[in-house]
């Protein structure tokens, strides 16, 4: 849309991209100064093992789930880097049809990084009937039988939609069954609205009886938890066999984290109150901002995470154009996040709403969109 002209008689809004503008805790802020002194040596790229720890204390606080913080968990340079460079680890392309398989619509990671991995994407389409869970039965048993990798995210982008326990142990099974990895994105895990949690990729595991968590690796990150997306930190944890690969890969791709990040990043695992505010945040946008929207457009309350997953009335790059040009707020289509299955583009008629301004800002940027639609 860099040809649309925006609206001088607004101040910009832009819900498009979910990036955090919370502000950044401030001892978090106080951790990464304090040991700058780290700057003056090479890190390791397993990281430290307080940083390890760390992260497998999470872990187990977070999920009630055991690790091995020496072999089971990885720190990465936020998940995005990690989602991609496992599947550089786990792909093999000299093996026919070589497939990797993920949710319709996606985070477009999951479709670069099949793709330079010299690999075949397959999408598995969401069900609107149920808040948009992935219909994993659509995909057909010879496209499993060819797969290598699969990608899952919950709770969802651009959906919100968080996986069952029947979910998994259906995937567990087709895992098992056919040979292939699941990467488990849950960088949205710690922003929920009713009284549970998500269930994460390692405690469906868990609760399963899958304790090695064969086949498993989950993604996580410290830039929505604790609004801190510049730090680039979060960490993989799940199938040691696994992880002792994709370190060596990352030990010659040259992706250690920085001493002081590790340091602060300690900081931020180690501490929930911060998070519990951040997830008070969210919900006070959500119950503002949804029933402004919903007295104009079909809107629901997502499971988790801080996107709206809105339909328009008319077509979604056209709505996203005529706001950003009447009103100066920007939307993502729905239909760019998505590829065309059966003659039929998933995310087509709907944007996605990301919800990481202020509140008040969230809340103006509605009365924006209801404005919008009112006038069409």
């Amino acid at each position: 849309m860099a040809d649309v002209r925006p609206s001088s008689a607004y101040r910009p809004i832009n819900l498009g991209i979910g990036e955090p503008q919370h502000p950044t805790p401030n001892f978090i802020r106080q951790a990464l100064a304090d040991h700058l002194d780290g700057l003056a040596r090479y890190p390791a790229t397993a990281g430290g093992p307080e940083l390890r720890q760390a992260c497998a204390d999470w872990v187990g606080h977070r999920y009630g789930v055991t690790i091995d913080p020496g072999t089971q968990v990885l720190p990465v340079n936020g998940s995005r880097e990690a989602l991609f460079a496992l599947c550089q680890v786990v792909v093999d392309s000299s093996r026919p049809h070589a497939t990797v398989v993920c949710p319709n619509p996606f985070y477009q990671i999951y479709e670069g990084a099949a793709l330079l991995a010299g690999a075949h994407c397959h999408f598995a389409p969401v069900d609107a009937a149920r808040n948009f869970a992935v219909d994993w039965d659509a995909v057909p048993e010879q496209v499993w039988s060819q797969t290598q990798l699969l990608y899952v995210c919950s709770p969802g982008n651009p959906t919100g939609a968080v996986m069952s326990l029947a979910e998994w142990k259906r995937l567990f099974a087709l895992a098992d069954q056919h040979g292939f990895v699941i990467a488990s994105d849950e960088c949205y895990s710690e922003i929920w609205f009713g009284e549970n949690p998500p269930l994460g990729g390692l405690e469906a595991a868990a609760q399963l009886g899958r304790n090695d968590f064969r086949r498993l690796v989950m993604f996580t990150s410290l830039s929505k938890r604790s609004n801190v997306p510049g730090l680039r930190s979060g960490f993989v944890a799940g199938d040691a066999r696994i992880l002792k690969a994709f370190l060596q890969y990352r030990t010659y791709h040259g992706s250690a984290m920085g001493p002081a990040v590790q340091a602060a990043s300690c900081a931020a695992w180690g501490d929930e109150a911060h998070v519990v505010e951040n997830r008070r945040l969210y919900r006070e946008k959500f119950a503002r901002v949804l029933p402004i929207l919903q007295s104009v457009m079909d809107v629901q309350q997502p499971d988790a995470g801080f996107y709206l997953w809105a339909r328009t009335p008319i077509d979604d790059v056209t709505f996203a154009r005529g706001l950003l040009e009447n009103y100066n707020c920007t939307l993502l289509p729905g239909s760019l996040l998505a590829r065309e299955q059966g003659g039929r583009n998933p995310g087509a008629g709907r944007v996605r709403l990301a919800l990481v301004a202020d509140v008040d800002s969230c809340v103006e940027s509605a009365e924006r969109i209801a404005a919008h639609i009112r006038s069409l």
